[in-house]
């Protein structure tokens, strides 16, 4: 039976307790401590996954409150008021210094998650910056070690990591038949011209392979521009990276901005003794355990009143995680750390395409890294995040 991101089987409040569309009282989770909670950046991804995320929380009794959001569009601010409620601010800075907010979500363009995190980490309130956690590894490590000093919770989005899925793979790596993954395989295509290959996309499988299989040691990456006729906003639009784990064990990315996103976009597979599996698309889960016997398979059940896209796409998952974090009551599941780390395997691929793929050796040196990798991508041609 498919489980949601903490262990409960949604079909048992459907079945045993008639509450079909998961809506009764649930006292354990409406007792909590109500949460007071602020947004920077309010575009696309917050009002389709983060808003109707957290809306469906407080259906099924969380007690979280979003009371305001900075946007500098007023034409979006003035929808986003009407629609999910919320006090508008032109400046991020104003809602900071004038609401009494528990956490903070930064969902702002890349270049700016520093800067809108670190303010929000000042004023001592916890963040959960969406990814990739910066563009910079320098500000990346400022953000984590700001954080660690102040002993405030700084998390990242990676909702993929609370997506049913790829937590049963996990739990499978964990606990077996897939103890000791020898070889693990990625693949994303990002179809859209107008978005970076890796920062952009590519970033989720990044984390995901951590997230399965632990920290990385060498990273070696190639890539073609095949295509440059289409002006995509990478300097490659076709890249493969391959990788060697503190483990032992090994691993490949390829990822394509010339494909199609969705014939499929995501699939992983995971290699242990005579037992394998894949998750395609964050949908279905095979497990490959024996020559004899069947495969295993497990896929979500259909119907819209007993699994929620927010929920299976891990985004309620990742928000609940952040709310229990602020609250002491659960450690996150994906750190500023993580973030960083996922960053670096990013970056560790693009120093290895501006050496002809040569072998990058992790940890990087942040500022010299930065420093190649911006050469590397400003000499390729690319234009710079829009």
């Amino acid at each position: 039976m498919l489980e949601d991101t903490y262990g409960h089987t949604p079909y048992r409040k459907a079945f045993d307790l008639g509450d079909v569309y998961g809506v009764g009282f649930d006292e354990q989770r409406a007792s909590k401590k109500k949460l007071k909670i602020g947004f920077i950046g309010a575009g696309p991804v917050v009002q389709s996954k983060h808003w109707p995320a957290i809306k469906r929380l407080q259906t099924i009794w969380e007690p979280v409150e979003v009371t305001a959001f900075a946007l500098r569009t007023e034409v979006q601010a003035r929808k986003v008021e009407q629609v999910f409620g919320g006090k508008w601010y032109a400046d991020y800075r104003e809602m900071i210094k004038n609401e009494p907010l528990d956490g903070v979500i930064v969902a702002s363009f890349d270049d700016l998650h520093a800067e809108h995190t670190i303010a929000c980490l000042e004023a001592g309130i916890p963040v959960l910056v969406e990814k990739p956690i910066t563009r910079s590894l320098t500000d990346a490590r400022e953000m984590c070690c700001l954080a660690d000093e102040k002993g405030i919770v700084l998390m990242t989005v990676s909702n993929k990591r609370y997506s049913p899925p790829y937590r049963r793979a996990k739990q499978f790596i964990d606990e077996g038949p897939i103890c000791n993954p020898a070889m693990y395989i990625g693949k994303f295509n990002l179809g859209y011209p107008y978005v970076d290959l890796f920062e952009s996309g590519t970033i989720h499988v990044f984390d995901l392979t951590r997230y399965l299989m632990g920290d990385v040691h060498t990273v070696r990456a190639v890539g073609v521009n095949r295509y440059a006729k289409n002006k995509r906003k990478f300097p490659v639009d076709n890249a493969i990276c391959q990788y060697e784990f503190c483990s032992g064990a090994i691993g490949t990315v390829y990822t394509s901005s010339s494909a199609l996103s969705f014939k499929p976009w995501e699939r992983v597979e995971v290699y242990g003794d005579y037992a394998w599996l894949d998750v395609d698309d964050q949908y279905k889960l095979t497990l490959h355990d024996s020559e004899m016997g069947g495969s295993k398979y497990w896929t979500p059940i259909v119907p819209n009143t007993l699994l929620f896209d927010e929920e299976f796409g891990g985004f309620m998952g990742q928000i609940e995680n952040f709310l229990n974090a602020i609250r002491g009551l659960e450690k996150p599941l994906v750190t500023g750390w993580d973030g960083y780390r996922a960053y670096e395997l990013l970056v560790a691929g693009e120093l290895s395409l501006a050496h002809g793929g040569g072998v990058i050796q992790l940890p990087l040196d942040a500022e010299q890294s930065d420093k190649e990798a911006l050469a590397w991508l400003k000499k390729s041609g690319w234009p710079g995040e829009g």
